[in-house]
């Protein structure tokens, strides 16, 4: 059976074999893959030569206690369907990434991140326990207690160390899921870096927006939205059906440098020239492009690529502006350009993309080898930084930059299923264990 499942970048569409969970066990080496909801945006969620066990059939909630804020869930759930439980109950995600159509084991097994990771990291902090099934049969609780080595490396194994069947999360009570929300636009980058370590110093949530067509004196502008739950922020609306769609692709990108710089330029002028403060709706905070569906369509039939960086702290400045400069000097123009800054909260997972300093989002239509090359030149960029890219973001980066980025893959790999593979890792991972086999003497993990 197979189904069109394709990833959010849409680069490479096809119909994909699926499976049921149940043709886990006794499977085939490297024939298989849990699969979401298809919100990765490269192929970390594809194996082309193989199968996707389709995770989202059958997924419910399976309790949650308003008391103590502790919910459990299958993995299949979408973060959606969390959200509308818990929200009348006065709890929120601790940490949720920029769409709520993710699901449960999607945000484990990605580790993602929100606008908070300055103050509570990453996703993976806030999941107390989970049951991982293995392709030889056994089920395996892993939590920091038990388990542990195997609890760290499913944190943000995209999915490569067994199948997540369910697991048991820590909400956050809030007095509101609303936002109070203070805005303003800065002229240049310089106003960002200016104004971020007392901002987040001060709210729960930042988050920059920038114009990446701006040039000279210009380059860099854009509007900085920092957030808070409202003290009193009234009732929050469940996640609503999307208002608005984009029922098919269009012929052409119609994000492209021409319609991008009026966009950029009404943007940037509706944002407020001092700071201003107000209540905003939790979802068009946090998931503002959930209201359009299939926005991703907008790029064209070829579909887009999203880079994503993180490099360190001390040479944010230098780095943002050589990346923003890098893709003006390649004509390319991006529609989601995001700039926030990662804290130095620990996250237990082994492969987790976030780390101290910066991260950048481009996101670009596909127009061929052009755009390929300026991705390469992007990554030269963050490897001189010291940087690295985020492989659930990721369509094509090479092994040099996947080896520099987690240079500790090899211990996911030792502790990797036999039976699960993924397009990414065959491209990144095994391209380097083919180079440089692994020594006789690597872990393993026992599963019980």
């Amino acid at each position: 059976m197979s189904a069109q499942h394709n990833s959010w970048g849409r680069v490479t569409r096809r119909h994909r074999g699926t499976a049921n969970l149940t043709d886990l066990a006794g499977s085939q080496a490297d024939g298989l893959l849990p699969f979401g909801n298809g919100r990765s945006y490269g192929d970390s969620c594809h194996n082309d030569r193989g199968r996707l066990i389709t995770m989202r059939p059958g997924a419910a909630i399976r309790a949650f206690d308003p008391e103590t804020g502790v919910l459990t869930a299958d993995a299949g759930v979408l973060l959606s369907d969390i959200l509308a439980l818990v929200m009348p109950q006065g709890y929120f995600l601790e940490v949720t990434p920029g769409t709520a159509q993710v699901t449960l084991g999607g945000a484990i097994a990605n580790d993602v991140h929100g606008k908070n990771h300055h103050r509570r990291g990453t996703f993976g902090r806030s999941v107390l326990s989970f049951t991982l099934l293995s392709s030889d049969g056994s089920r395996t609780l892993c939590s920091t207690s038990d388990n542990h080595s195997l609890f760290a490396a499913t944190i943000g194994g995209m999915g490569l160390t067994g199948v997540i069947e369910a697991a048991t999360i820590r909400l956050m009570p809030v007095p509101s899921a609303n936002v109070r929300q203070t805005a303003f636009r800065f002229t240049s980058i310089d106003g960002y870096f200016d104004a971020i370590d007392e901002i987040d110093a001060r709210h729960e949530y930042s988050v920059a927006w920038i114009d990446q067509l701006a040039r000279g004196g210009s380059l860099g502008r854009g509007a900085l939205m920092a957030g808070d739950h409202a003290e009193h922020g009234g009732p929050a609306r469940a996640p609503s059906a999307p208002r608005l769609a984009v029922p098919f692709s269009p012929p052409v990108n119609l994000l492209n440098r021409l319609t991008l710089k009026a966009f950029n330029a009404l943007y940037y002028a509706r944002a407020p020239k001092t700071p201003e403060t107000a209540i905003v709706p939790w979802a068009s905070y946090f998931h503002p492009l959930d209201a359009i569906t299939g926005w991703n369509r907008l790029y064209g039939p070829r579909g887009l690529f999203q880079h994503q960086s993180v490099y360190p702290l001390e040479a944010g400045r230098e780095t943002t502006i050589a990346l923003i400069e890098c893709a003006q000097a390649h004509g390319a123009a991006s529609f989601l350009t995001v700039l926030k800054r990662f804290g130095d909260v620990p996250s237990p997972g082994l492969l987790s993309f976030p780390r101290p300093g910066f991260t950048l989002t481009l996101d670009f239509a596909n127009s061929g080898d052009g755009t390929l090359k300026m991705l390469n030149a992007l990554d030269a960029i963050v490897l001189k930084a010291g940087g690295a890219l985020n492989p659930y973001k990721d369509q094509r980066m090479g092994s040099e930059m996947f080896a520099a980025s987690f240079p500790n893959w090899r211990e996911l790999e030792a502790m990797r299923d036999p039976a699960l593979m993924s397009d990414l890792w065959r491209r990144t991972a095994m391209a380097l264990e083919r180079d440089q086999p692994a020594t006789s003497g690597m872990p393993t993990v026992a599963r019980h």
